[in-house]
């Protein structure tokens, strides 16, 4: 079964649903059946990272609320991201474009380390509080997840794998996504949103059971049983 999931780094129910989809993953019996793609999605591709900005200054100003508001509502983003063992460390966080930090993870997953490069890289933007749009801190990062260093600089030297982040988006709004994260079973059924991890573990079980169906008794008569008993 592929999984393909549309999410943005600095979408904070993006790194939420991670959790809660890995969590019914977990559960689901054939989990090794399953083959999970990450795909980029920008969530303001014209993002400026301005040094000294904070996130509840940033969220305030798009929202047109006060900081104090903004800040409110990112304790309770925080809150909800513990209750799937996250931490969410908002006063650190550093607003900032995306669009290396996807490059780098098309990298990674040339590499078979595309999982990795996703959850360092929200690890370093939600919790440890990391400008993600710095080239130094992301070879970094690249670095930690054992990626060829020469490929890394050339990543930031060229526009090295920014056509597969473009493709990823074109995709997106090929099939009408309007919003991250966005989950697609198989090509045919989708799940939009951080849901529950019910919801996500009822979606796998779905679309497994349709594509390896069980045959349909259409008689029932005498047999020997495995205990013996004809």
């Amino acid at each position: 079964m592929k999984v393909e999931i549309w999410s943005d780094i600095m979408c904070p129910f993006c790194y939420i649903g991670k959790r809660r989809f890995e969590s019914a993953l977990a559960e689901f019996a054939p989990h090794q059946d399953v083959q999970v793609q990450w795909r980029s999605f920008e969530l303001d591709p014209n993002m400026k990272t301005v040094p000294g900005q904070s996130i509840h200054e940033l969220l305030a100003e798009r929202k047109g609320m006060s900081v104090a508001q903004g800040r409110q509502m990112n304790n309770q983003m925080a809150q909800t991201a513990a209750e799937v063992g996250l931490e969410f460390n908002f006063d650190k966080t550093i607003p900032a474009n995306t669009f290396n930090a996807h490059r780098l993870i098309h990298l990674a997953a040339a590499h078979g380390r595309q999982d990795a490069a996703k959850e360092r890289i929200l690890y370093a933007y939600f919790t440890e509080g990391l400008n993600v749009d710095d080239p130094a801190t992301l070879t970094q990062l690249a670095t930690e997840l054992d990626l060829p260093a020469a490929e890394v600089a050339q990543l930031f030297q060229t526009d090295a794998y920014a056509q597969e982040v473009r493709h990823d988006e074109y995709q997106a709004r090929q099939i009408g996504v309007r919003g991250v994260p966005f989950f697609v079973f198989d090509d045919k059924y989708a799940v939009s949103g951080a849901q529950p991890k019910g919801v996500f573990l009822e979606v796998l079980e779905k679309v497994w059971e349709e594509s390896n169906p069980r045959p349909t008794l259409i008689a029932d008569g005498a047999a020997c049983g495995p205990d013996g008993d004809c």
